[in-house]
């Protein structure tokens, strides 16, 4: 269920003296999934079937007569890594990716870009309106777009920015799953427009 919360009141002690905020928002709650889920979930079922299957022959005792008793405790070990990421990649992306986004608030005002967000703690980032580059749209077709601000990696359109862990620190900052995109791309046109110097 979505959490109802005015996301200006989280902004509001972040403004600077003559600063304005000309937009508000949160992505979309709750567990959604992206196009890049074409990819990452074949992908996931392929690495968590053999993890998992690796690690049931390994423990029922399949392959503990081809090996000495020692390598009996070492198996099981080795492939305990790679079932815990494969039952990340299966299920515990989609929580983390939902708790992500319910913990994040975005903002425009009529000098910056502020991005509030985090996973356990809350970091605040801002981009200056005058020095941003990249400004990029992607939408669909309910409205809910992402809003790109700087190079957006191939990768993130295969794999996305919140398939693995730390991913996101090498994707550009954006705001992720936000209604109306369009128009909020159109407010920081034109924001960024008003502090081009004439």
């Amino acid at each position: 269920m979505e959490i109802l919360i005015d996301p200006s009141q989280h902004l509001t002690r972040e403004l600077g003296s003559g600063e304005r905020l000309l937009w508000s928002g949160r992505p979309r709650q709750g567990i959604i999934f992206r196009s890049s889920d074409i990819f990452m979930i074949p992908f996931s079922l392929f690495w968590g079937g053999f993890a998992f299957f690796w690690e049931f022959s390994v423990i029922s005792g399949v392959t503990k007569h081809d090996a000495p008793s020692g390598f009996n405790i070492i198996f099981p070990l080795f492939g305990l890594p790679f079932v815990l990421v494969g039952i990340y990649i299966i299920f515990g992306r989609f929580f983390t990716d939902a708790k992500q986004r319910q913990n994040t608030t975005y903002g425009v005002t009529n000098q910056r870009i502020i991005i509030k967000t985090g996973l356990f703690t809350l970091s605040t980032k801002s981009l200056n309106l005058r020095t941003l580059s990249d400004l990029s749209l992607d939408e669909k077709s309910n409205g809910y777009g992402i809003i790109s601000f700087g190079p957006v990696n191939p990768y993130s359109r295969i794999g996305g920015s919140s398939s693995w862990p730390g991913a996101r620190r090498y994707a550009p900052p954006c705001f992720d799953m936000i209604p109306d995109a369009k128009r909020v791309y159109e407010i920081i046109r034109q924001a960024q427009n008003a502090t081009t110097p004439e």
